[in-house]
């Protein structure tokens, strides 16, 4: 069943990854296409963050959406997953980064407040570690001074989340991991989120899964409906209770998976989906 969202959370994410130069016209471009929420990082290995400020003013500028239209979501990065282009005094503790990394954000965004600010993955793949725990407990201080409505953590495992939760006095508002098929569409933590009202928001659901846009099953439900393979992705993911992320770069492919909000899945193919590869 899907978790129940808040009213101000759209139900499609553009993701502005490896997009570099083209980052600001995609994002005005994802804006003018109708989306409304925007996810990014501060993270200049791998996001222009500051290219997706310059597409969010022209998209203002345009006049078809103010900042109060839209949800905008960014992360912290640790150093080891920076280049040299640094957010914050690689010298400083951990609490001060978090924050010169939201200062930074808030710039780059031309804004006083983002959505929802994510820690981009635990500090070690093994569990939640020290480092971990005073990056969460900073990122809720930016969250009690307004800077953030809410908190989320990304590429995480079941371990690092039960963990997480024992340890901490709130848990996070948001997951948001890459979904392979073949791995049950990381069905234990969605079950945890589930069970404890996060919102999954999944990514690579077309990147991840090439074998499944070009399943028999997937194949049939697709001209049953008149959709796309891609359609019926996004439909199915957003039936088993996740928040798509879709970062195409392609005007038409960004109408359609807009799209398949409106493609109404049967139960019996989303079991069937559930089970293509997992």
């Amino acid at each position: 069943m899907p978790i129940p969202q808040p009213a101000s959370l759209p139900d499609f994410l553009y993701g502005t990854a490896w997009k570099e130069d083209l980052t600001p016209a995609l994002v005005e471009l994802a804006v003018r296409m109708g989306f409304r929420g925007i996810d990014t990082a501060n993270q200049r290995r791998h996001y222009f963050e500051a290219g997706v400020g310059q597409g969010l003013a022209a998209a203002y500028r345009g006049g078809s959406v103010t900042r109060a239209d839209l949800f905008l979501q960014t992360k912290f990065t640790y150093r080891p997953g920076q280049d040299h282009r640094l957010p914050y005094d690689p010298a400083a503790n951990l609490s001060v980064q978090v924050a010169q990394s939201m200062a930074s954000s808030l710039e780059h965004l031309g804004t006083d407040h983002v959505d929802s600010y994510v820690l981009h993955g635990p500090s070690s793949g093994h569990g939640w570690t020290e480092a971990d725990a005073e990056v969460w407990e900073a990122m809720m201080k930016e969250r009690d001074a307004g800077r953030t409505r809410l908190l989320g953590v990304s590429n995480v495992s079941l371990r690092h989340l039960e963990q997480m939760v024992t340890l901490h006095s709130e848990g996070p508002a948001f997951v948001q991991n890459r979904c392979y098929a073949r791995l049950g569409w990381d069905r234990e933590v969605r079950f945890f989120c589930h069970e404890h009202r996060i919102i999954y928001q999944g990514f690579s659901l077309l990147t991840a899964n090439a074998e499944v846009l070009h399943d028999p099953l997937v194949a049939r439900l697709a001209a049953g409906a008149n959709a796309t393979p891609a359609q019926v992705v996004f439909a199915f993911a957003r039936k088993i209770g996740m928040l798509p992320l879709t970062g195409t770069s392609n005007a038409e492919h960004m109408k359609q998976d807009l799209a398949s909000s409106g493609l109404a899945l049967p139960p019996t193919a989303v079991l069937a989906m559930e089970s293509l590869a997992g």
